[in-house]
């Protein structure tokens, strides 16, 4: 039985209406989870004011199903070697200088980057093309390397078995740009590459050329110690993920369609979570999901002139209450047992070691209850670091108006950035902001038009437009959740998580480790890649020591990145475990 045949068809989604009054309560990813600390003082307040939770009946269903870790057979000698291989001092310092050589190479992209060929921004990727090539010579050597649309790298290793379906391995060779303001403030140059024995520091050593080299120094550690596959091995790396990916991923996935075909691939890993240590235990969080994504632009169009003579509201005074009518009408959360989030509390329940019997009974009841499931949604409302686990969010984030201080403004904008919960769609967030404006639209006396249709009669005079679209960035659907109940996939992805761990070089926290699905809030390159696998991992086995969050220090798109030389090492050690296990597992 799936999850979804777990969901109650006669529970509708919340419409944006619905007044929150009568509710119980007022009430980043799971990557920042460790601020669920915030969270237990509300649950805890909610079970002093509600009947104990008893006599719960279990659940049908294990939403929390856990692998045993690999235990390899065929492969076994070549994992072996390559545990002894990376688990040496050596094989460290020489991970921490390729990487730290591919952060030397500034592959910045940026929003307005021109296509490839036109805008020279991007040559510094032939840079970066040219070390790879220095840096890993038996990948480049003896496995087919091919380009999409010049910087797109594809990496076919393949497998005496062409009946089996090969498995994806993707990174991204782009970094943000760095802020020329903040240089001063960084302790080591954002480009220098430096390690000081413990991390490697500057942009992009975690987020994402530590998976770009951890990929690539799988492969050659493998063909080092004369691995041959049965199952073919792609890796694909992208160059403009932090733009828009339509230069680098959009070209990758048309080369790989045609190459390989829809549906072609046993599962897709990607950049994104690792581990983290919650209520005393250690979680591994793979993404199986992401979130949406759309740009709103409301745009107000009014009479100019002299602001000696103003109307009662200028474009710009109309705008502001379209903010305000923005900020006042936030989504209504929605959670439902389909939800990767769903999942990842009810893996709390049942395994964090340290979290309180009341609240695991208020998440417990929540996988047989609807009542309860009420108050699991009422409750993760209440948390802002959680309420966008379970709604779609809105952030008014660019406005524009005005061009002098003695000249009324002719047209005014905003920009409201939505992400868009698992639960909804494009067409019922745009069904949402027409809803929202179309009474300000005739408060106003406003003509009004909305993506792309004119909803106002057009021969009535009015005092100007308000329009709402949303072309000012390519819309996104939140993305097919990956199945985790009886997916074989999901099974090899689990038990290669445990087996790393259990091998990994430097011991702490115990060998206790649940692997729990959870829910991407941004976007990475595998948004163009869903119709070659319905099995898609956000993934990357950082932290590899557990550590709780306020432990963790990698400040991703900022000031001092960097990553610490034994994490990435267990990166690399993921990486070669994953591919030797999908290797033996027959029936992906």
């Amino acid at each position: 039985m799936t999850l979804k045949g777990l969901q109650n068809p006669s529970r509708a989604p919340p419409t944006p209406s619905q007044n929150r009054s009568s509710r119980l309560w007022n009430a980043y990813t799971l990557l920042q989870i460790g601020s669920i600390s915030v969270l237990l003082a509300s649950f805890l307040h909610l079970t002093s004011q509600l009947p104990l939770l008893r006599n719960t009946p279990s659940s049908p269903i294990d939403f929390c199903p856990q692998a045993n870790s690999s235990v390899l057979i065929r492969n076994a000698d070549i994992w072996e070697g390559s545990l002894a291989r990376t688990g040496s001092d050596g094989f460290r310092q020489g991970a921490a200088g390729r990487l730290a050589g591919a952060v030397r190479i500034p592959t910045e992209s940026y929003d307005d980057l021109l296509p490839v060929g036109v805008d020279p921004r991007w040559d510094v990727f032939a840079l970066l093309h040219g070390y790879l090539e220095e840096t890993f010579p038996l990948v480049y050597s003896r496995l087919d390397v091919r380009r999409a649309n010049t910087y797109g790298l594809i990496i076919e290793w393949t497998g005496s078995d062409a009946t089996l379906k090969p498995v994806l391995f993707t990174a991204h060779q782009d970094v943000v740009p760095v802020e020329p303001l903040t240089v001063a403030e960084w302790t080591h140059p954002p480009y220098s590459g430096h390690f000081d024995g413990q991390r490697i520091w500057g942009r992009g050593t975690a987020d994402d050329k530590n998976g770009l080299i951890a990929i690539l120094t799988a492969l050659e550690t493998l063909l080092e110690l004369g691995f041959a596959p049965t199952r073919t091995i792609v890796a694909a790396f992208g160059f403009d993920e932090e733009a828009t990916g339509a230069e680098g991923a959009a070209h990758l996935a048309n080369a790989m369609l045609d190459t390989y075909g829809e549906d072609a691939f046993a599962f897709i890993v990607d950049e994104g979570s690792g581990l983290l240590k919650l209520f005393g235990t250690v979680f591994a969080m793979p993404e199986v999901a992401e979130k949406g994504y759309m740009d709103v632009t409301v745009n107000v169009t009014t009479a100019g002139g002299h602001s000696s003579i103003p109307p009662d509201h200028t474009s710009i005074g109309i705008l502001a209450t379209v903010v305000v009518e923005y900020e006042n009408h936030p989504h209504n959360p929605y959670l439902t047992r389909h939800s990767p989030s769903f999942q990842t509390f009810q893996c709390l329940a049942q395994y964090a070691a340290d979290m309180p019997p009341p609240v695991k009974a208020i998440i417990s009841k929540a996988a047989t209850s609807e009542s309860g499931l009420h108050v699991l949604e009422e409750l993760l409302y209440k948390n802002p670091l959680y309420r966008i686990q379970i709604m779609t969010t809105q952030a008014v984030d660019v406005i524009k108006g005005g061009v002098k201080a003695n000249a009324l403004p002719e047209q005014a904008s905003v920009l409201v950035n939505h992400r868009i919960s698992i639960e909804s769609s494009i067409a019922q967030l745009r069904e949402h902001n027409t809803a929202l404006m179309q009474p300000l639209a005739t408060r106003f006396n406003l003509s009004f038009r909305a993506f792309g249709e004119q909803i106002s009669d057009p021969r009535v005079p009015t005092a100007g437009l308000l329009s709402v679209g949303d072309d000012s960035y390519p819309p996104l659907e939140p993305s097919p959740v990956t199945p985790t109940i009886d997916s074989v996939a999901y099974e090899v992805l689990s038990a290669s998580i445990k087996a790393t761990y259990a091998r990994r070089r430097v011991k702490q926290n115990g060998d206790s480790l649940v692997v729990a699905p959870s829910l991407m809030v941004g976007n990475t390159d595998t948004s163009f890649y869903w119709t070659l696998s319905p099995n898609i991992f956000r993934y990357g086995h950082g932290n590899s020591a557990g550590l709780a969050q306020e432990q963790m220090r990698e400040n991703l798109h900022t000031v001092d990145e960097s990553l610490n030389a034994d994490d990435f090492v267990e990166m690399i050690r993921f990486f070669v475990t994953l591919m030797l296990s999908a290797d033996e597992s027959l029936a992906l």
